[in-house]
């Protein structure tokens, strides 16, 4: 916790958020395309699946990420409750729109890929609705995170929420398992995978790519969020003077 509270001065934050942004962001495009060059050309189709496989290289780092963001708000709403850490609150909003937009990209992905392999669009499977519930969760969490800020509230109620929010998680993790899904089950685990390395490789290059650019995505916001609250700081001591 003390490199935390270290960076709870927003001067030391921004000092090092703002060369991390054009970091994070100028590396995670790199990767991208790289792995885009990898997966549309280095790579075979898939025996069953075809051309349409692709989609995995922008579907998996989308759920990944959608999933991993929500784990973000948690922890930064726990260190909110618990430290009162002044940064925790800005870092949870900040990953809400991104983590939305990473969750609905995933949604939009998974139901162009599913209508060559399934036959449809949409189908009302343990995966598919419990990650569209986590879409409006987000969506949720952000109209409350912002009517609690007008309203001055101090930020426990949407904390709470973001913690709370928390129980999709293993419920989209494991829901391929709990139930007779259409959606298939894990291919990708610790030890082993059943997708083919020659098709499996430019994977981890997506993943980092996506990882790193909605890392500085999420740096880029906390430092508007920052500035407005810096500008309505100095509003607010102008029409008191």
């Amino acid at each position: 916790m003390p490199a935390l509270h270290a960076l709870a001065n927003p001067a030391r934050f921004l000092k090092i958020a703002r060369p991390l942004t054009a970091w994070l962001t100028g590396l995670g495009m790199a990767l991208i395309a790289l792995g885009c060059w990898a997966g549309l050309v280095m790579t075979p189709p898939d025996y069953l699946q075809g051309e349409s496989v692709r989609i995995m290289y922008v579907h998996v780092p989308a759920a990944w990420l959608g999933m991993g963001g929500w784990s973000g708000i948690a922890l930064a709403s726990i260190a909110y409750l618990v430290w009162r850490h002044p940064l925790a609150e800005v870092g949870a909003r900040a990953i809400a729109v991104p983590g939305a937009t990473f969750a609905a990209i995933c949604l939009i992905s998974g139901a162009i890929w599913g209508r060559p392999t399934w036959g449809t669009y949409w189908q009302w499977d343990g995966r598919l609705t419990s990650m569209l519930l986590l879409f409006f969760v987000y969506l949720a969490y952000i109209a409350l995170a912002r009517a609690d800020r007008d309203r001055g509230g101090d930020g426990r109620i949407a904390a709470l929420f973001g913690i709370a929010g928390t129980v999709l998680l293993p419920i989209i993790r494991y829901s391929v398992i709990w139930w007779n899904t259409l959606h298939q089950g894990p291919s990708i685990g610790l030890t082993r995978s059943s997708i083919d390395a020659s098709i499996l490789w430019p994977l981890p290059i997506m993943l980092a790519g996506f990882s790193c650019l909605f890392g500085g995505i999420v740096l880029m916001r906390m430092r508007t969020l920052l500035a407005v609250a810096k500008a309505e700081a100095r509003l607010r001591r102008r029409a008191t003077a």
